[in-house]
Formats: structure tokens, sequence, C-alpha cells
């Protein structure tokens, strides 16, 4: 007869259901920290599983369930779903460990070879016409509208108190529209969204692009392939090495797949999407500060405010940079300054 759960954070009843039909009703369970989503993991130790509960997100679930399947059926390293009840949105699946990207840069491992192996993990899925055959949605534009809008709700009434929102949020949207219209041409691959180093796993025992772990791929979209490659080269968590952006850039492109109409066209979406991806991260920091209690990730802002920057010169945005400075004034230095004064 199996033993009662050990953990110090009590799971759910259907967590604990779940794992005594699994024969690990006996497990001692570790809790992971907790991220920026409502998402719970516990190691069982020693058994090579990790419970996931995510009832919260029934959509999100089922899609992590179907995904995990996806890549792994295309040669992809996800962790595996070991048993799941949907319904009730907990699951057992396959624990990568603590190899984390973070922890072997972390120790002084070759930077430029883990970023060579993520771009090759990259390539294999953009070169995989299945990469695109799973039921997730498209990557359109309105997607792309709705996530500026964090900008315009969080970040831009943080840098200017007194903001008249709706109609910045009208000008702002009006421009991007416009921008954003080539990409509608471009919904080619399966886009992970947050591919970068904290969702990154360096696996031992494992060849090739499979040695690259990959997590946090439920929210997934069918769009552009270069959107990844900038989560992935343009990281709101760490800088790379002088010129690695650019080296991987070019290893990308160096054997890309031809419908991405080469160089020139891979830069210039990879400038474009680095923006409208900067812009909306910069809201997310500051809603997660602001209405989640979770400020710490405002240690990254700075950062992001320097990559959007970089981004808005590179994608020759300046109908967008012309607004933000006539409607936001000095923005570049009062953003500069939220991570004290939002959180001080």
């Amino acid at each position: 007869m199996n033993q009662p759960v050990r953990s110090a954070v009590p799971i759910l009843p259907a967590s604990a259901a779940l794992l005594a039909a699994q024969g690990q009703g006996g497990a001692h369970l570790t809790a992971f920290a907790s991220d920026a989503s409502p998402r719970r993991y516990f190691r069982l130790e020693g058994q090579g599983l990790i419970l996931m509960e995510d009832p919260a997100d029934p959509a999100g679930f089922a899609a992590y369930l179907r995904l995990s399947a996806h890549l792994n059926g295309l040669g992809l390293s996800a962790p595996r779903v070991i048993a799941a009840a949907q319904e009730q949105g907990v699951a057992l699946i396959e624990d990568f460990r603590d190899g984390t990207y973070s922890n072997p840069l972390a120790q002084g491992q070759d930077e430029t070879a883990l970023y060579e192996l993520a771009v090759d993990a990259l390539l294999h899925l953009h070169h995989d016409i299945r990469a695109a055959q799973v039921d997730q949605p498209d990557y359109d534009p309105d997607v792309f509208l709705n996530e500026l809008d964090l900008f315009t709700d969080w970040f831009a009434p943080a840098v200017l108190p007194d903001l008249k929102v709706a109609a910045f949020r009208s000008k702002w949207r009006n421009l991007w529209r416009v921008t954003l219209a080539p990409l509608a041409e471009h919904r080619h691959t399966l886009v992970l969204r947050d591919f970068h180093v904290d969702n990154l796993m360096l696996l031992a025992g494992r060849s090739g692009i499979a040695r690259c772990g990959l997590l946090d791929f439920q929210d997934a979209l069918i769009g552009p392939c270069e959107y990844d490659l900038v989560s992935l080269l343009q990281d709101a968590r760490r800088d790379l090495r002088a010129g690695l952006e650019d080296k991987m850039l070019k290893r990308y492109i160096a054997s890309a797949p031809e419908f991405l109409g080469g160089g020139d066209a891979i830069r210039r979406r990879y400038h474009l999407l680095g923006a409208q991806r900067h812009a909306r991260i910069l809201g997310v920091f500051v809603r997660l500060c602001q209405r989640d209690a979770k400020p710490r990730y405002l240690q990254f802002l700075r950062r992001v405010l320097a990559q959007f920057q970089t981004a808005l010169t590179a994608a020759k945005l300046t109908e967008i940079e012309t607004l933000l400075d006539q409607t936001l004034g000095d923005w570049r230095s009062v953003a500069a300054t939220l991570p004290t004064r939002l959180n001080p």
C-alpha cells in the first residue's frame, strides 16, 4: 500500500490521485520556485518524474500535452508526458533535472557551443514542414497587436502617469498594424515564444539537437521563424558575449530554409520582431510588478529597454519612435528609473 505523499507544499487532490494511480503515492515531493506563471511543479525525488499542476489554464494544459508529443515526434526533446488527468490539469512528466542553460553558463561552460546547439535545434524545427502541422493558433497580426497593448496599458502609463491611454493606443496600434502587415505571409513554423536560457536544458546522454531540451512551450503559435531566434539572442535575462549575437545570426542564415528569402530578409524580420517583442516585455515586467506583486523582473527592465531602442533603430521604425518621443517625452531616461521607482 502506498504511503502518503510527502510534500512541504500541499498538492491538489487530483495530483494525489494521479500519483497513487501511478504507484507514486509515497513519493517525496520538492516544490520548484514559482515563476511568472501560475503553474506549479514538484519533483518526485529519485523517480525521474515531475508533477505539473495547471488547473487554471485548461487550453494551455491541453496544448502542453499535445505539443510535448509533437515536438518529440519531430526529433526534438520536450519532457514526455507519462500520465495526465486532463480535466483536472495535472500531469506526470519526464524530469530533465537541473541542466537549464543558466546553470552551465554560470559554471563557465562554452557559451558559443551552447548557443550553437540552440540555433541548430531551431534550424531543425524550421526545416521540418511538419512543424506547423499541429493544432495551434496562428501568430497573426491581431495577436501581435494585442500583445503590444501591454506596452500601452502598463509601461507607457508608468512612464507618463497622466497619459491619455486610449488616444495613445489608437495611434500606436495603427502604426504597428502597417508595420507588421508583411509578417502575415510568414507563418511557416511552430513558434515556441519563450525560447531563452531558462527554458532550454542541456541534456546529458543524448546526441545532436536532442541534447537541447525544451521547456515552457504550451503557448506556442504558428508564425515567423525569426521570432524564437530573437528570443534566444536578445534575451531579457542576460547579455551575450560581444559579437556572439551576430555570429549566431550568421550561423542561422547560412543554413536557413530557402523560403525565408536570404540574409537581408531574415535580418529585417529579426529586428522587426525584436522591437515588437521587447515592447511587449516592457509591459509584462511592469504588470508583473504592479498587478502580480512580482517586482523581481524589474531587474531586467533596463536591458530590455536598451534592446528595444536598438531594435527600433535597426528595423528603421522611425514613425513609431517619433510617436514615443512626441507622446511620452523623455521616455528613455524616465523608463530607466522605473526599477527604483516601482520597487523602491
